[in-house]
């Protein structure tokens, strides 16, 4: 079973509908126990950083997923929730403290670079780990973005691919058990349906 986490921010349904459109079994749950009884977890979100990570103290989940973290579950984060996986963001002109589960920041994209903000559209990965949720996955596959803020990993062995969008960012990320997706998976088309599907056959 996969436990998609409801801490009352997120692109819930979407997502759920996807694995089910797969045949994989999930569930929308905010349960403490469902989330660590499933076999893989998934961290959705939309929204701004400071909202999210306030939601998530709340509802008591900053614990839980460091537990799943830290037991080894395998757990994605998807775009806002792949963000939370670090350190902290500057969203709001602050630094707001992340889960810090990976070492690295998020910023918002320069007002000069001469593109539209937010990046919102289908854009190329550059994939540099070709295994995990990226097993299969063709060079320069197009995939779904709507962000303002973009991440930089200060590992570049966490980087799973990365994008341009009038800078180079870090659009995917892997390390061990865990994993994200800058982009929605769930509105990318039969690629991105593959990298849920890759996700959810992930052996722990």
């Amino acid at each position: 079973m996969i436990a998609i986490i409801d801490y009352g921010v997120g692109n819930l349904a979407s997502v759920n509908k996807a694995f089910s459109f797969i045949e994989y079994d999930s569930i929308i749950t905010s349960d403490h126990e469902e989330i660590f009884a499933a076999d893989k977890v998934v961290l959705p979100g939309v929204g701004a950083f400071a909202d999210a990570m306030d939601s998530l103290d709340k509802t008591g989940m900053i614990s839980v997923i460091k537990q799943i973290a830290q037991k080894g579950t395998p757990l994605l984060g998807i775009c806002l929730g792949m963000q939370l996986l670090f350190d902290y963001s500057t969203e709001g002109g602050e630094k707001v403290e992340g889960l810090g589960l990976l070492k690295g920041y998020v910023n918002h994209f320069p007002i000069d670079m001469g593109l539209k903000v937010p990046h919102i559209g289908w854009n190329s990965l550059d994939i540099r780990q070709e295994n995990g949720i990226f097993s299969g996955i063709g060079p320069k596959s197009h995939v779904y973005f709507v962000h303002s803020y973009y991440l930089t990993a200060e590992n570049q062995s966490d980087v799973a691919a990365v994008c341009e969008y009038g800078i180079r960012f870090d659009a995917a990320v892997g390390r061990g058990n865990i994993m994200g997706t800058q982009f929605h998976p769930e509105k990318s088309g039969d690629v991105g349906l593959n990298i849920l599907k890759n996700f959810a056959e992930i052996n722990t």
